[in-house]
């Protein structure tokens, strides 16, 4: 028989990471709503045509990549592969964006069946943000110095800030013409895939990853030739904003989004130690995509950052641990450790408790918990109404750092000794 496995591409989260993805999860959640940001969960099945529409048809992800099938009701159906086609269809069947600008965030699942690698998985997970009805350049730098917040937040370093600008649907098209040019005077350097992308979206081809295209690409029409005034202003602005909010970024001519909806501003954050995939968190300005959708004239800017990427980058995060360990020493204290490990929950303590073998043996097993505090309950503190209260952090089990407590005493003194405890209830 063959051995049980995930599917490929697709990992298990045990719970020796469970803990630290929560707490960065959790992190992302906080820094979004600093920024005044709410979430929005949106379901992973959509209708195929919404990302064909939305995405391009052309692209990559639509051409090759979704998880897409028919339904018992004959219905095309999809595993998302991004959220902001997703957010925008949310948006627009909810009335959203009807006299109203919003600011929303998500994070989840998306699927997109490319070749398993470092940095890229067929199930992987996305943290972004939207912001639905600002035009201005101001809206972009609050979308880049949410994200260059978070890399500070989770203190991720070596990363560098690519800046670019797409212009108008109008200025992308006179670029694009110009690059089919360039391009085709050097077919014969393209391989089948280049070809194939000259003749449906040439920007994708200065996406490439193949070093041999490197001198070609690098040699290529550069959009910014193409500006309008409209659109230099626009650029401009924004790189003021993000000079004057101190953030460094680097002006790349050559980035491009693989996703047809983006206009104007495109960005990314990248690092050199993820290898090839070196893009962390990408994102930019998408102002024709609502109403393309059916909605009302809406613009829109955001990005999506790769928590698998992410993960990789970040320092290290505190392993979540229990508060306390209650220990029933007999059987006739297990009820007894029931309630008392039900009450300190009600005071908002985290609680495990252990209640088989002897007092070593429990002991043991709360030190590898790496509680706090023990309570240890036995037939004399059953007796004389109180719990012994015993400091399992430095020099574990220490007779100087254990006390006798009455019961009713028990939950302020556990507050007194955990006083990080005891803030994070006040703020909860």
């Amino acid at each position: 028989m063959k051995p049980l496995a995930a599917v490929k591409g697709m990992h298990d989260l045990l719970p020796a990471d469970s803990g630290r993805w929560h707490q960065v999860e959790t992190r992302l959640a906080m820094i979004a709503g600093q920024y005044g940001y709410r979430e929005l969960r949106t379901p992973i099945l959509e209708y195929t045509d919404l990302f064909r529409q939305s995405l391009g048809r052309d692209t990559d992800i639509v051409g090759k990549e979704m998880y897409s099938f028919v339904d018992a009701g004959d219905q095309a159906l999809s595993m998302r592969p991004e959220a902001t086609a997703s957010s925008v269809r949310a948006c627009i069947q909810h009335g959203l964006l009807r006299h109203q600008r919003q600011r929303l965030w998500y994070l989840g699942p998306m699927f997109r069946r490319e070749r398993p690698q470092r940095g890229r998985c067929r199930q992987f997970h996305q943290f972004g943000i939207e912001a639905f009805g600002w035009p201005g350049p101001e809206a972009d730098a609050e979308v880049i110095a949410v994200s260059a917040r978070i890399m500070r937040d989770l203190k991720i370093d070596g990363l560098t800030l690519k800046l670019n600008s797409l212009g108008s649907p109008a200025i992308r098209q006179t670029y694009r013409d110009r690059l089919t040019d360039y391009f085709a005077a050097h077919r014969d350097a393209l391989d089948e895939a280049g070809r194939l992308r000259l003749e449906r979206n040439p920007l994708r081809l200065l996406d490439s990853k193949d070093p041999a295209l490197r001198p070609l690409i690098e040699a290529a029409p550069n959009i910014t030739d193409c500006f309008d005034d409209s659109a230099k202003r626009h650029f401009d602005r924004l790189r003021e904003l993000l000079e004057a909010t101190g953030i460094d970024y680097v002006h790349e001519p050559l980035l491009v989004r693989g996703l047809d909806y983006y206009t104007a501003t495109v960005f990314e954050w990248s690092s050199p130690a993820l290898g090839a995939q070196d893009a962390v968190c990408a994102g930019g300005r998408y102002d024709l995509l609502v109403g393309e959708r059916g909605g009302p004239d809406t613009p829109g800017v955001g990005f999506a950052l790769g928590l698998e990427r992410l993960m990789e980058l970040c320092g290290p995060v505190p392993a979540l641990t229990p508060d306390l360990c209650v220990l029933a020493l007999g059987p006739e204290q297990q009820v007894l450790a029931a309630h008392t490990a039900e009450r300190l929950r009600d005071a908002g303590f985290s609680v495990i408790s252990h209640a088989d073998g002897g007092l070593r043996s429990l002991l043991k097993s709360a030190d590898r918990s790496a509680a706090a505090l023990a309570v240890l309950l036995g037939p004399d503190e059953q007796a004389e109404a109180c719990a012994t209260l015993r400091d399992l952090r430095d020099g574990r089990g220490r007779d100087d750092r254990q006390w006798s407590v009455p019961h009713d005493e028990l939950v302020e003194r556990c507050r007194a000794l955990l006083p990080e405890a005891s803030q994070l209830l006040q703020s909860a």
